[in-house]
């Protein structure tokens, strides 16, 4: 069975909410997700290293702070160091959320933060993969998907509610379904890699 990692990190709780539902996307598509979730910047990263090493695609996740990923994200990101040097996550599957208080957050520039941290792994990255609303703006409630309109990868907008509540029903739903897209591209992604693999051995 295919395994997807999903590290993330969640300074309220509701980027969390969001890595919930993209494992639960991952289960849907009948593969195995493996929630990572980074505490704090003081943390012992190597367990969740190794974790994404063994998985066949992994998926980053933090919340937007300040047009960026969380400065707690950037210190497991920089961790990652070894695993570049090494090759470890080389043609691995990838792919990104964010999570921001304002619709807009500049969320763009924290999930391009976390292509680059894919690209430098040599990883290959897997976008959200679905069109935003073609609605009005008032037709644009929280129970629409994809409605901050994003495409390079997941984003969603919370306010300042309990985890419970928000982010609202239509993000929930679009994480789940890019749970699902990204389960069954690293599905297809390992079958074409086995015969390649065999035939080079």
């Amino acid at each position: 069975m295919t395994k997807v990692a999903i590290v993330y990190h969640s300074g309220y709780g509701h980027t969390a909410v969001l890595a919930d539902k993209i494992a639960e996307g991952v289960r849907d598509a009948g593969q195995t997700p493996v929630l990572l979730k980074i505490d704090n910047a003081a943390q012992d990263f190597a367990p969740l290293i190794e974790e994404i090493t063994q998985a066949d695609a992994v998926v980053f996740g933090a919340p937007t702070y300040m047009g960026d990923v969380s400065g707690v994200f950037k210190v497991f990101a920089d961790a990652t160091a070894g695993a570049f040097f090494t090759g470890a996550w080389k043609d691995k599957l990838a792919a990104g959320f964010t999570n921001s208080h304002s619709f807009a957050g500049d969320k763009g520039h924290a999930l391009e933060s976390l292509t680059i941290l894919a690209a430098q792994h040599g990883m290959n990255w897997v976008n959200l993969g679905l069109a935003p609303p073609n609605v009005t703006a008032a037709e644009r409630g929280p129970d629409t998907i994809n409605r901050v309109g994003s495409f390079i990868g997941l984003a969603a907008q919370s306010d300042n509610a309990s985890p419970e509540i928000s982010p609202p029903a239509g993000d929930r739903e679009t994480a789940r379904l890019f749970g699902v897209r990204i389960a069954q591209a690293a599905v297809r992604w390992t079958r074409g890699a086995q015969p390649a693999l065999s035939q080079a051995a």
